[in-house]
């Protein structure tokens, strides 16, 4: 479970996050939703410690992540994996050394297992006997599914997801939504996904909350979120509705 507190943030006069609260829940795949320049990100960034907030505290199981020092800080990261939004893989290395990546940075485990965690990781996300290929010979979809074999490969207890559908087509987008709430089910952890696509939203928000203008708005889930009674999330789901529908045209 991760737990934020009043988040606040601002750069410069502009106020980009204020009082922001929730929890996060442990075997959910938890949603953080809102149209583009509403904040998403730089919470996301907050939580995991990229920015530091004006205000407000970040809890990783009733561990102050906030007032933690350099030491804790880097420990608690040690259990979090990252699923950037342009997969972030490195194209001087091939698929299976971009999945051992974090294995060779954080842990002194011999070559054999990583080579071992890595491929495991890669079976789990449907991508076997591509072990050695460059980045550049495998398509998008493949390469999110590179990136959450890399994000599980060292055991997290939590997920963090920016944007995993950017750039996708929905076919494509629909499994990686499925993988994601399979492995979060399956490693009973804390997934939370940044996204503003509806199909995303309707397949696996267990857990969302709506951000507009910095302000949290509504917080709920699926089956709520288009009866929610606010405006601005009325506004967002059916913009998000009629665009996907163009995309699917």
């Amino acid at each position: 479970m991760i737990k934020i507190k009043d988040i606040s943030k601002s750069f410069g006069d502009k106020m980009v996050l204020e009082n922001i609260s929730s929890e996060f829940d442990k075997g959910k795949t938890n949603l953080i939703i809102g149209s583009s320049g509403t904040g998403k990100s730089v919470l996301l960034k907050c939580i995991v410690g990229l920015i530091s907030p004006d205000n407000g505290r970040v809890y990783y199981d009733l561990r102050n992540f906030t007032e933690a020092d350099k030491e804790e800080k880097s420990e608690i990261r040690r259990e979090i994996g990252m699923l950037f939004q342009g997969g972030a893989l490195f194209d001087s290395k091939n698929v299976e050394e971009n999945v051992m990546f974090p294995l060779d940075v954080l842990t002194k485990m011999p070559l054999d297992e990583k080579l071992d965690r890595a491929n495991l990781c890669l079976k789990r996300v449907g991508l076997e006997n591509v072990n050695k290929k460059a980045v550049s010979e495998i398509s998008g979809g493949m390469k999110k599914r590179v990136g959450i074999a890399r994000a599980i490969v060292n055991s997290p207890n939590y997920l963090f997801c920016d944007e995993p559908n950017s750039g996708l087509d929905p076919q494509t987008s629909i499994l990686i939504d499925e993988l994601i709430h399979e492995i979060t089910h399956e490693l009973d952890i804390t997934t939370v996904v940044v996204t503003h696509d509806m199909n995303s939203v309707i397949g696996i928000g267990e857990k969302i909350i709506f951000l507009y203008k910095g302000h949290k708005l509504w917080e709920g889930n699926n089956a709520d979120i288009t009866h929610s009674g606010v405006a601005q999330l009325d506004d967002f789901v059916f913009a998000n509705k009629v665009m996907s529908k163009m995309r699917s045209l």
